[in-house]
């Protein structure tokens, strides 16, 4: 992690240096003034992360001082720290932008978890500005979104294998971004120039298939009063993306063999070669290994279609990723739909975190579109996501119709609520947990919880 610099405002010079100690201990920069006029002095002349206050101060109270840091340095996060806590106070700081608000006497792990919090949020909003800025100068550039390693070690395959002319299989489940791979190697290849063109070769039936990825000669059949030129043909020079090859019948499958090992095809109705030379990429959400064990797809077009495979992860397998994928969409729609919000409550977030997501990048999209739309307020709300959302959340005992479940399971799921809560970290986590980190791993490699 980048290391944070956090600004810590109290006239108390004791709780400075408590906070200091605690803060510089956890890997953050900190820096401390007594007053609320000097940390707008410090914030004008070095940039900082984090702003954590007092509420009570001579000068400037903490309300006061958070109202000036919003307005002069809106992308600074700001916790208001007090003894003298009430209701009203805490909604007047989250309303005028606080991140978070927190009573005397400290507790120094939610100190710590805030502090992270704040920073995350802080770091994504950013990397979303900087998302946004690249795409828009390259605008013609695909671009798969993610920052976990799986995704990094993804993109790094794609430019890699870009450059090889070698036919490309993609798998992955439906809404992993499968196409999007697929575009980003013709564009970093040295056929960017020419055409990338994509067909769904489970949308067809068998005799329009071949007409659209062969052609006809005119007078072919009934109908065909021109000649068609087909994608394998239209392609040449370039790319395309056989998407659902699995679905493709076993008669296609010969032809399309014919035409890859001797690069040319006969329109239908034709008997003259046509010469192609066109990159073939193949995407499915099937296992083609147990469809050509089970003889279901041909042994030989699998070898030439899988010279080099890529594995789109589903979005469960990357979950430090959802947070910027929400607010990457988040922003988009906003703009869209020319709305003014800021961002998710903390419980949306991590009810995002935990939800399965059979659809995948493409649903958590959906969500997002359905949450800017529907939103009441600045902020994205649990409320807001669609309505069967409203079923997932934290377990509460106070709830009368909550299952009852084995005390084994109930301590996993707390275990990966709290993971996800401190963004996995596992140091954090274990001190929250009030265990060591040894005996976090254990449980965590006795339930199968280990990422």
């Amino acid at each position: 992690m980048d290391q944070a610099r956090i600004l810590i405002v109290d006239d108390d010079d004791q709780a400075r240096k408590n906070f200091t100690r605690l803060l510089q201990k956890e890997g953050f920069s900190v820096s401390t003034v007594k007053t609320g006029s000097k940390a707008l002095d410090c914030l004008s002349e070095s940039s900082y992360d984090l702003v954590m206050t007092d509420l009570v101060m001579d000068d400037l109270n903490g309300l006061e001082l958070l109202a000036r840091i919003k307005n002069q340095f809106p992308d600074i996060e700001v916790i208001l720290i007090t003894g003298y806590a009430s209701i009203q106070t805490a909604i007047e700081a989250i309303k005028k932008g606080a991140y978070h608000y927190i009573e005397k006497p400290i507790r120094p792990a939610e100190m710590v978890h805030l502090a992270r919090q704040a920073f995350e949020k802080k770091r994504l909003r950013e990397q979303v500005v900087k998302l946004e800025a690249h795409i828009k100068g390259h605008l013609e550039e695909p671009v798969l979104i993610g920052q976990s390693q799986k995704m990094v070690e993804v993109v790094k395959l794609i430019k890699r294998i870009a450059k090889v002319d070698c036919n490309v299989l993609i798998m992955g489940e439906s809404g992993t971004g499968k196409e999007l791979a697929a575009s980003m190697i013709h564009f970093h290849s040295p056929r960017r120039n020419k055409r990338f063109l994509a067909i769904n070769c489970g949308g067809f039936a068998e005799e329009l298939l071949a007409n659209e990825l062969f052609g006809h000669e005119k007078d072919a059949f009934t109908g065909a009063s021109s000649v068609r030129i087909g994608l394998l043909e239209t392609a040449s020079g370039g790319t395309l993306l056989l998407d659902e090859i699995g679905d493709m019948s076993s008669s296609m499958q010969v032809k399309l063999l014919r035409a890859i090992q001797e690069q040319e095809v006969i329109r239908v109705g034709g008997n003259r070669p046509i010469p192609i030379d066109v990159r073939v990429i193949s995407a499915t959400n099937q296992d083609l290994k147990k469809a050509v064990s089970a003889g279901a797809f041909r042994q030989d077009l699998y070898y030439r279609l899988n010279v080099v495979t890529i594995d789109m992860p589903s979005l469960r397998d990357r979950r430090n990723d959802i947070p910027l994928l929400a607010h990457f969409f988040l922003r988009r729609f906003a703009k869209q739909f020319h709305r003014e919000i800021k961002g998710f409550s903390e419980e949306t977030l991590s009810v995002l975190r935990n939800y399965y997501f059979p659809g995948n990048v493409r649903e958590l999209e959906n969500i997002i579109e359905h949450a800017v739309a529907m939103a009441r307020e600045d902020t994205i709300r649990l409320k807001d996501l669609p309505a069967d959302f409203s079923e997932i959340g934290v377990f509460s005992f106070e709830q009368p119709n909550s299952p009852v479940m084995p005390l084994r399971e109930m301590e996993q799921k707390y275990i990966e609520w709290v993971l996800n809560r401190v963004s996995r970290n596992k140091t954090e986590a274990a001190k929250l947990l009030g265990i060591d980190r040894s005996s976090l791993w254990r449980r965590l490699k006795n339930s199968e919880m280990e990422d």
